[in-house]
C-alpha cells in the first residue's frame, strides 16, 4: 500500500468525541490532498457508537484511516449498550473499523511510500504495566506504587471501567500484548523502516512534564524504551498525554499528537491542535 507524490501521512489522536465541541472539530477534519492517510491514536471515544461514528466520519475524507485504541475506547462504560469487557470488547471494536476499511493493529502494517523511500506504519495496541514509577519514589512493586499514587489522590479511571478479561490484570493484559507485538515487528523486513504508532508513549521521558507524576503508572511500560531504535522508527507517535509536542531521542522524532478535553484546547492561544504531518521533519537531531 502506496502513498502518491504529494499526498501526507497524518495523525491525530484524543478526539474525545463525547464532547460536542470535539465532535464538531471531527466534522471539519480534512485532508490536504486527496490521497492522505490518516493515523488516528487512541482515544476516540468512551461509547461504541461515537467511535463507530467518529471512525465512518473520518473515512469519508481521508484515503485511508489507520486506527488503535487507547484506554477510553477500551472502557466498559456502563452507558455504553455494547458492554464486553476486555478481550472481546477490543476485539469488537477491531471488527467494527475493519468493516468501515479501517487498518487495525490485527492487519498487515500498510507501506507508505513516501520521498525518502518505503516505511512502514505501525498501529499497536500495548497498554501498561505500572513500571514507570518515577512518579512514586521508593515504590518496589505495582502495589506499592498504586498505594502511594492512592495516597496522593491520582487514580487512573481504567481502574474501574478497563477491565482485562480473561486476564487477571491490565499489566498482565500488556504483557501479553508487547510479546505479540515484538513477534510481528520481529518477522518485518530488516531494512524497512518504521512509524510505531501507539496510544500510550514508548518511552517514560515524555511523562517527565506531567502535572501529577503519578499518574505515568498508567502510561507506558518499560520493555519498550528501546523499541524506536530496535525497531528502526523514522518517528514515534503517541497521545494520551494530552500535551501536543514534539521531542528528540537518539535521532528519533516523537510526536504527541492529541487533540484532548475542550478545557484544557480552549486555553491555549493557537486552539485546538490539528493534525500532524509525520515524516515532516528532519531524520536526525542534535537533542539526545
Amino acid at each position: 500500500m502506496t502513498g502518491p507524490d504529494g499526498a501526507h501521512l497524518l495523525a491525530i489522536s484524543d478526539l474525545h468525541v463525547g464532547y460536542e465541541a470535539n465532535r464538531q472539530i471531527v466534522e471539519r477534519l480534512r485532508p490536504e490532498h486527496d490521497d492522505d492517510w490518516l493515523l488516528v491514536a487512541g482515544d476516540v471515544a468512551e461509547l461504541t457508537p461515537d467511535i463507530t461514528w467518529a471512525l465512518t466520519t473520518l473515512t469519508r475524507h481521508f484515503s485511508k484511516v489507520i486506527w488503535l485504541p487507547g484506554n477510553h475506547e477500551l472502557w466498559t462504560h456502563p452507558q455504553d449498550p455494547v458492554q464486553l469487557r476486555g478481550e472481546r470488547r477490543y476485539r469488537h471494536l477491531v471488527d467494527e473499523a475493519r468493516a468501515l476499511g479501517v487498518i487495525t493493529p490485527e492487519d498487515p502494517y500498510p507501506v507508505w511510500e513516501g520521498p525518502q523511500g518505503p516505511v512502514a506504519v505501525v498501529p499497536m495496541f500495548l497498554l501498561y504495566d505500572y513500571t514507570w514509577r518515577d512518579g512514586t519514589p521508593g515504590a518496589r512493586t505495582k502495589d506499592e506504587a498504586l498505594a502511594q499514587a492512592r495516597e496522593a489522590g491520582i487514580v487512573c479511571t481504567d481502574e474501574m471501567f478497563l477491565q482485562p478479561d480473561p486476564l487477571p490484570g491490565r499489566d498482565d493484559w500488556c504483557r501479553a500484548r508487547v510479546a505479540e507485538t515484538a513477534r510481528r515487528l520481529d518477522a518485518l523486513d530488516p531494512s524497512l523502516p518504521t512509524v510505531l504508532a501507539n496510544h500510550w508513549p514508548l518511552h517514560r521521558e515524555p511523562t517527565q512534564i506531567l502535572t501529577y507524576p503519578e499518574f505515568a503508572l498508567w502510561c507506558g511500560t518499560e520493555q519498550t524504551e528501546d523499541w524506536h531504535t530496535r525497531y528502526r522508527a523514522t518517528e514515534v507517535v503517541y497521545g494520551h498525554l494530552h500535551i501536543p509536542r514534539v521531542i528528540w531521542r537518539d535521532g528519533v522524532r516523537f510526536t504527541e499528537v492529541s487533540l484532548g478535553y475542550p478545557r484544557e484546547w480552549s486555553r491555549r492561544e493557537s486552539g485546538p491542535a490539528g493534525l500532524r504531518r509525520i515524516l515532516a521533519g528532519p531524520r536526525q537531531a542534535a537533542r539526545r
